[in-house]
């Protein structure tokens, strides 16, 4: 994909092929503004002015184009995405309006994954015109976190271990002047036990570790963002199913949104202190490996029977979040691919959201609807604890019945947040399976732009 800030550029006035948008009810009053040529031109193209549907229209010698849209006066992320992403390489304006929210989709429209395509069939980069200057810089900021996030999810497990994503908030580090600790080996095991057990397995070259960067004035408050990084995950010896596993290469994907937003936050030097906590591991196999029945000391103190093997990301997202508590966060927002349990209840759309405070969620819901990343929230019900129940440790990972899985792994992760702390948990499936205009298929963010939008409204720039 071209850069994102080539894809859109400020309107000087430069030649570019317009863009009429049209509705249904429309087609009917654009229609008799058209020659008869350019009648039959929309016809033949069987134009009837529906969402996605566009028509290139002769014009002299040029063109223009008719592209449907469902509410031309409210343009949606991905109303224009199409276009992007089918349209001949060149430069494009809208006539008798801006593109607004659409400008996102039509960077994220650009978007290909063609690392290990031998022959790269991608066109040339499709310009959009915009006289709304002042919306480029945050809008290409935040497709290019979506880009950069969705690299890191189609990457495969092999080039996207715990070393890359190390390398990975390197790289952040660098580019924010952030200071950047990492902790790997017999540290592992003193520090954050959990995250030692569930990679402990891995080979070397694979092996366990916490990253955890800071940036920000310490006056300011602590925002906490964390992310579950397992970069591949086989179940452990309660080995999934060969079908389970196929794209198990995504189960680092609430390490790519955690990454992706901290990037949002510190480009836009908001004022916060800034902690963001990625432990990455393999859940793999090996005589090192966890296993049902083990108990597990955590950060916290608190004892973990292993109930589960492959309810693993739990396991390291609690030492992280008793390492975020101890900074003594305003807020904590934590990304994971958590539960299957989720997609199950909302489908691989909508994320699902958990938090402790009514007014925290509902600032959340309402920035994802209003930037077209709806989430949905899911319950932390008290009465619920006790399917964590343990007759041997404090509590164990994984519930023997079937109910309610997505909120009792919160309820577990609640246990390693600090008490009162203003906490906001998404289970995310950081995955596309259909291809979409704006949403290619395979790594997407879900759950991103509804935190990094609330964040934004809560600290301001």
């Amino acid at each position: 994909m071209s850069e994102a800030k080539a894809l859109i550029q400020p309107d000087r006035g430069q030649d570019a092929t317009p863009i009429h948008l049209v509705n249904k009810e429309g087609l009917e009053a654009f229609a008799k503004g058209l020659t008869a040529g350019q009648r039959a031109a929309l016809a033949a193209q069987k134009f009837e002015g529906g969402s996605h549907q566009f028509a290139i229209i002769p014009e002299g010698d040029g063109w223009f184009v008719a592209s449907g849209v469902a509410k031309p006066e409210s343009l949606s992320s991905w109303c224009l995405a199409k276009l992007a992403e089918e349209l001949p390489e060149g430069t494009y304006r809208l006539v008798g309006g801006e593109p607004g929210a659409a400008m996102f989709g039509w960077i994220t429209g650009q978007y290909r994954f063609n690392r290990y395509k031998s022959e790269d069939k991608a066109q040339g980069p499709r310009i959009l015109l915009t006289a709304q200057v002042a919306q480029i810089d945050s809008v290409t900021a935040e497709a290019e976190a979506e880009c950069r996030l969705r690299d890191l999810v189609n990457l495969p497990a092999e080039e996207m271990g715990p070393a890359a994503l190390e390398a990975e908030c390197e790289r952040l580090a660098k580019a924010h002047k952030a200071e950047l600790t990492v902790v790997r080996g017999d540290a592992l095991e003193q520090f954050y036990p959990m995250v030692h057990a569930v990679g402990r397995a891995a080979a070397r070259h694979h092996a366990p570790r916490l990253m955890h960067l800071v940036w920000g004035d310490p006056a300011h408050p602590v925002l906490a963002v964390v992310g579950k990084g397992v970069c591949f995950d086989s179940g452990g010896l309660d080995i999934k199913p060969s079908s389970g596993m196929r794209l198990m290469k995504k189960d680092m994907g609430g390490a790519a949104h955690a990454i992706a937003l901290a990037d949002l936050v510190m480009g836009a030097r908001l004022k916060v202190r800034l902690h963001l906590l990625i432990p990455a591991v393999e859940n793999a196999i090996s005589g090192a490996a966890m296993r049902p029945g083990d108990v597990l000391r955590s950060r916290k103190g608190l004892t973990v029977e292993i109930h589960n093997t492959d309810a693993e990301g739990r396991l390291i997202l609690g030492d992280a979040l008793t390492r975020a508590s101890e900074e003594n966060p305003d807020l904590i927002v934590d990304f994971a691919t958590l539960t299957g349990a989720a997609r199950v209840a909302l489908g691989p759309d909508l994320p699902a959201l958990m938090a402790r405070r009514d007014e925290t969620a509902e600032a959340f819901l309402a920035a994802g609807k209003a930037h077209d990343d709806t989430a949905w929230r899911l319950p932390l019900p008290e009465a619920y604890r006790e399917y964590l129940s343990s007759d041997v440790a404090d509590l164990a990972n994984a519930s023997p019945n079937p109910f309610a899985g997505a909120s009792v792994a919160g309820l577990f992760l609640d246990r390693f947040v600090g008490e009162g702390i203003d906490w906001v948990h998404f289970d995310t499936f950081a995955w596309n399976p259909t291809p979409r205009p704006g949403r290619a298929r395979g790594g997407r963010g879900l759950g991103l732009r509804a935190a990094w939008h609330a964040i934004r409204a809560r600290y301001g720039a």
